[in-house]
């Protein structure tokens, strides 16, 4: 790995986990001190993260981009444009055991699994189930949208009752993909999509003023 994935790597994670929040400032200064990395790499991971939008320019400087509500609307309606292509190229096709793998990953989840795991397995969920469509950009926009999510959904307030919805949400849409009912797998997939966005949205919506006093920058455009 070059000292410039390294650098996009790291900084990736530790967006994504929030260890870095929403609207904080990097400095290339702090990066190189950081990753032990030259200006040159610090500076092409930053364009890198740039067109990914977790880092924004700032003057000379540069900023872990806010999250934008306004986009996370804009993601859903993308998401459900592509996710539900995907999900009707699946039951299309003839052979669909695989969709046993991808049930046996809610299946990973019980009472005693970390807040985390659920986190990226009901990322990967989506992620999964869209690469089953054998169509590899199909595959490749679900994943890139669900890394854009991925700082929003740690936001999010979930307690045990949504996830369990969710989760029966998730096992609703494989039930719909296993006989190849495309129609209903759609819908599902469709109201899951939707509802998300709307859970999601307004629960950062309520809770800005509580997010901007731990430091995170919320936007509403």
């Amino acid at each position: 790995m070059s000292q410039m994935q390294n650098v996009e790597k790291q900084l990736r994670e530790m967006i994504l986990g929030l260890e870095i929040g929403p609207g904080e400032r990097l400095t290339e200064r702090w990066i190189e001190s950081r990753f032990g990395a030259s200006r040159t790499p610090v500076r092409a991971a930053l364009l890198r993260l740039e067109t990914e939008g977790l880092v924004c320019r700032d003057g000379r400087g540069w900023t872990v981009s806010p999250i934008n509500l306004a986009e996370l609307e804009q993601i859903a309606v993308y998401r459900e444009a592509v996710e539900v292509a995907a999900v009707k190229l699946t039951c299309a096709l003839e052979d669909r055991s695989a969709v046993d793998v991808v049930e046996a990953m809610l299946d990973s989840c019980d009472a005693g699994t970390p807040r985390e795991e659920w986190h990226r397995v009901g990322m990967d969920f989506h992620i999964e189930l869209a690469r089953l469509s054998g169509n590899e950009f199909l595959f490749r926009a679900v994943r890139d949208a669900l890394t854009r999510l991925s700082r929003a959904r740690w936001l999010e307030v979930r307690d045990e009752a949504a996830l369990g919805r969710a989760w029966a949400e998730h096992r609703a849409i494989l039930a719909a993909v296993r006989p190849g009912d495309a129609d209903e797998a759609a819908h599902r997939l469709s109201a899951h999509i939707v509802g998300s966005r709307d859970r999601l949205v307004t629960s950062l919506r309520n809770d800005r003023r509580g997010l901007r006093a731990r430091g995170f920058a919320v936007v509403a455009a």
